[in-house]
């Protein structure tokens, strides 16, 4: 199904492989965990597996097939027997769930017919048969991961990919991806998954091939995750000696771990500084429990409400209780007949009790009145020619 044969891969601007003399083989229907710290060269073996890459040396074989020898004219026809899973599940956000696993079968050139009748079959699989018309953004994270598996195995393809189908998930919905793709695998689907999810691994026993720096350290058949997958990456100058045996690098790892999960030594505890100068902040307001009468301040004599002036009182002035409209005085009765004497007498305006008035006409009143007094007249106003 898959074999590896003493295959390197070097990215440009990286000082270390990402893949180092790499061997190893997958047979049918096997379900086999990629573990290893992140860039161990997990991804770095899905992406030549599906010829995304292209090694530096060595030869690849997937369903038969030497990928060297595959021109880029045939790689879309390659890798229609192939289902991708990724973390990042990659939907079409403007199409929904139905149409995003049509899609696949659209590119391929399957008939309406077909499409109708395989991609409710697939969605009822994974538990999304009464979604199909929901989009992307309408659904959990858990139910958008399970959208990208229908996708990927729609086409009912040989060998399944997965690349940390679980890293974006919770524990729970995680488990229940997990028991998708194991009964996938029931099925007759080779699956090869990278993973970082140690309980998954440990809990199901399948194959598992652990890489460090870019190197097979362990392939066990019916394993857990292991304790050196947890180390991180070795440093770019460091590597592994592909010519010796891989038991002293594992061995090495392994010594690395054998301290209990859990233990913090004392060094590794953090300093506690110790201090007895507290300082308490001040506050800013300082507290009153009770407002008495000492606190208001007197109001000064002049607006004392007891006193009235011309203006009348306190709560007049500031229109308090006022709700009478304002009152404009009647124009004054002019005598029409003439005198006894034959001359008409001078006109006079009638005398009006102010404080009858409401108060803002007796303002305008008492305004008139000290203008008329004073002499001034301010309604010439500009400049003097």
């Amino acid at each position: 199904m898959i074999r590896f044969s003493t295959v390197t891969k070097k990215y440009a601007g990286s000082s270390r492989p990402a893949l180092n003399g790499v061997d190893f083989e997958i047979l049918r229907g096997e379900f086999v965990f990629l573990v290893g710290a992140s860039g161990s060269g997990k991804s770095s073996c899905l992406r030549l597996m599906i010829k995304e890459d292209k090694p530096n040396a060595g030869s690849i074989h997937v369903l038969g097939q030497d990928l060297g020898s595959i021109s880029n004219r045939k790689i879309p026809y390659f890798r229609r027997n192939l289902g991708v899973v990724f973390q990042d599940f990659r939907l079409l956000p403007n199409k929904t769930v139905f149409d995003n696993v049509a899609f696949t079968l659209q590119v391929i050139g399957k008939s309406r017919g077909f499409i109708q009748e395989a991609v409710p079959d697939v969605l009822k699989m994974v538990g999304l048969a009464g979604k199909a018309q929901r989009y992307p953004h309408e659904l959990s994270g858990g139910e958008q991961q399970r959208v990208a598996i229908a996708r990927a195995i729609v086409n009912k393809p040989a060998l399944l990919l997965a690349d940390e189908p679980t890293g974006n998930l919770d524990p729970a919905t995680s488990a229940g991806i997990m028991a998708l793709l194991e009964r996938i695998n029931a099925g007759g689907t080779t699956i090869v998954m990278a993973t970082h999810a140690a309980d998954f691994v440990d809990r199901m026993q399948k194959r598992v091939i652990e890489l460090v720096a870019g190197q097979i350290v362990r392939d066990e058949r019916e394993s857990g995750y292991g304790n050196t997958a947890a180390l991180p990456i070795v440093g770019a100058d460091a590597t592994i000696n592909s010519t010796g045996d891989h038991t002293a690098a594992a061995a090495a790892a392994m010594a690395a771990t054998t301290r209990p999960q859990g233990i913090v030594t004392a060094s590794e505890q953090p300093q506690i500084i110790e201090t007895t100068d507290i300082v308490v902040p001040t506050p800013v307001f300082e507290q009153v429990d009770e407002i008495t009468m000492d606190a208001v301040p007197e109001i000064p004599s002049a607006y004392d409400t007891g006193e009235i002036d011309d203006l009348g009182d306190l709560s007049e002035l500031f229109g308090m209780n006022d709700s009478r409209p304002v009152q404009r005085l009647d124009k004054p009765a002019f005598q029409d007949a003439p005198a006894a004497s034959g001359e008409p007498e001078p006109l006079t305006k009638p005398q009006v009790d102010l404080s009858s008035l409401p108060l803002t006409e007796r303002l305008r009143i008492q305004a008139q009145q000290r203008a008329k007094n004073t002499g001034n007249d301010d309604q010439n106003v500009g400049p003097v020619r």
